[in-house]
Parts: C-alpha cells; sequence; structure tokens
C-alpha cells in the first residue's frame, strides 16, 4: 500500500517529468530548423550525461553504477534507442511540437497488437477501440500532411510512426534489463551510446553553431536527462499504473509551447488528429489501471 504522500509526491515529480521532457521536444525542435539531427543527439546525449551522473551520486551509486554484467543489452538497447532518438528528433523538425507528441503517444498503442502476436495476449473491447482511435488519429494527420505544402510534414509523420514503433520494442527490451541493471546504469549506457552514434555522423556535415542553437541544445541535454531522473522518482514513490494518466499533461505544454514559441496551431484536422491518439493512448492507460489503488 502506497502512502497518500508518496503517492502525491509521485503525481507532482510525474507531472513536473511530462513538462520537462516537452520542454525538451521544444528546444530540439527550435534547434532542427538548422542543426543536422546527428548532432542534436551528440549534445543531447552528452550533456544529459551531467545530470545522470549526478543522480548517480545522489544515490551513492557512481561510480559501482558503471560496472554492468550485460554490455551486450546496453549496446543492443543503446543502438534501438538511438534511432528511436534520431525518429523523434527528425519528426519535431517536421512537425510542430504538438503533432509530434500526440504520434509519440502510439507507441503504448501499438504494443497491444504486438502483445497478441508475439505473446498470445487476448484482445479486449477496450484494446480495440484504442488501436482505432490511434490509427485513426494518424489518418487525420496524414491528411492534413497531404493538405501542406511541401513533403517535409509527411517525412514528420513517418518519422514519428517509425519512432513509436520502434520506441514500442525498446520498451519491452528495456523491460528484460531492469532484472539485473539499475535504471541509473541503463540510462548512462544509453546517452554514452547515443552520443557516439550522433558523434558518427560528423563526417556527413556539422554546423557551427552560435550562442543561440548551442543554449537550445544544451537546454534540451539538460532537461533530457532531469526528465529522466524526476520520471525515475516519480515511479519510485507511486504505482506505474496511477502515474501513467498524467503523462499526457504533456500535450497540454506541448500546444502552449506551439503557441508561445513558435506561434504554431494545427488545423481543425491536426487537432483532432492529436486528440484521437492521445483518447486512444488513454483508453489503453485506464484499461491498464483498472482496478488499481493507489
Amino acid at each position: 500500500m502506497v502512502s497518500r504522500n508518496n503517492f502525491l509526491e509521485g503525481v507532482g515529480l510525474r507531472l513536473l517529468a511530462a513538462f520537462l521532457v516537452t520542454a525538451m521536444s521544444a528546444a530540439v525542435h527550435a534547434a532542427a530548423e538548422t542543426v543536422p539531427i546527428g548532432q542534436i543527439m551528440f549534445w543531447r546525449s552528452v550533456l544529459a550525461l551531467i545530470p545522470i551522473c549526478l543522480y548517480m551520486l545522489w544515490l551513492h551509486e557512481f561510480p559501482k553504477a558503471l560496472k554492468t554484467r550485460r554490455p551486450g543489452l546496453h549496446i543492443t538497447r543503446g543502438a534501438f534507442g538511438a534511432f528511436s532518438m534520431a525518429m523523434s528528433f527528425l519528426s519535431l523538425a517536421y512537425l510542430p511540437v504538438a503533432n509530434a507528441q500526440a504520434i509519440a503517444y502510439l507507441a503504448p498503442v501499438l504494443v497491444l497488437p504486438l502483445a497478441a502476436i508475439m505473446l498470445n495476449e487476448k484482445l479486449t473491447k477496450a484494446i480495440f477501440a484504442a488501436i482505432f482511435f490511434g490509427f485513426s488519429g494518424v489518418v487525420l494527420l496524414l491528411w492534413e500532411a497531404f493538405e501542406l505544402p511541401g513533403d517535409g510534414a509527411l517525412i514528420g509523420v513517418a518519422a514519428g510512426l517509425a519512432y513509436a514503433v520502434t520506441m514500442a520494442f525498446v520498451r519491452v527490451h528495456t523491460k528484460t534489463m531492469t532484472l539485473t541493471e539499475s535504471a541509473s546504469t541503463i540510462a548512462f549506457y544509453f546517452a554514452v551510446v547515443a552520443a557516439v552514434i550522433g558523434l558518427a555522423t560528423l563526417p556527413f556535415g556539422w554546423v557551427t553553431l552560435d550562442f543561440t542553437m548551442f543554449g537550445w541544445l544544451a537546454l534540451a541535454g539538460l532537461l533530457g536527462g532531469v526528465g529522466h531522473i524526476a520520471a525515475n522518482e516519480a515511479v519510485a514513490r507511486a504505482p506505474v499504473s496511477a502515474l501513467a494518466p498524467f503523462d499526457f499533461t504533456g500535450l497540454i505544454w506541448a500546444l502552449g509551447f506551439d503557441l508561445i514559441l513558435f506561434s504554431v496551431v494545427p488545423g481543425p484536422l491536426g487537432f483532432l488528429g492529436v486528440f484521437s491518439i492521445t483518447f486512444a493512448a488513454l483508453i489503453v492507460t485506464f484499461a491498464g489501471a483498472k482496478g488499481t489503488v493507489p
């Protein structure tokens, strides 16, 4: 049984994590206007190591948390995670933050048919409804993308879908790793692998960063690292299923960042698509949390 005080602290930390991760996405969106994706990945990952290492020190896990019994799993997880990060950043480069965020919510929805196929899990009516609303939202976003000039929005939607599919596999992979590895160890080596992969894109052309662009990249790295810590601390205080609905407050922040920082508002079809996907993810969340009492 989780105490009320711990649960409220967990909710507060989860809300903070949702804000930080969405703010990171906004910083990436701003930087992606001129900075290549590989360069963004490098700085996002390298600078995230600062709060991650400080977090290890706070937990008295540094440097012992750097030891791992499964280096191969960290490389595999890092490679898939880096590809997922690249697709997320590519989506943010071409889409408003809210649209990219909404497509990312497809990840838990996509897990459902995968679980049915790979694990023989039963698909309930609620799950079929979630799949319907989720993919209806994607169709609406695609429809709006077709109405925009150029092919940038289509690239953004395709990258967002690739991110959601990859994240569905990464989550399963990470879950198996937690049996032997701590969360901070997984976060540390993911950042290292992603930074190395990002650095490997240097020969393909990086740009000289001015103060503003480096500021956006630094903000993305630090916000991403602190957001990861806040999410971990939230889970330590309250059940995951009870906290999951609060993730969707990120959509409110995303719409706000789009309006305030970039003067962008989704069109009618975009709004419908965003909320259809969010509704699908909420169905999955509440179906999974049914019967859970914090």
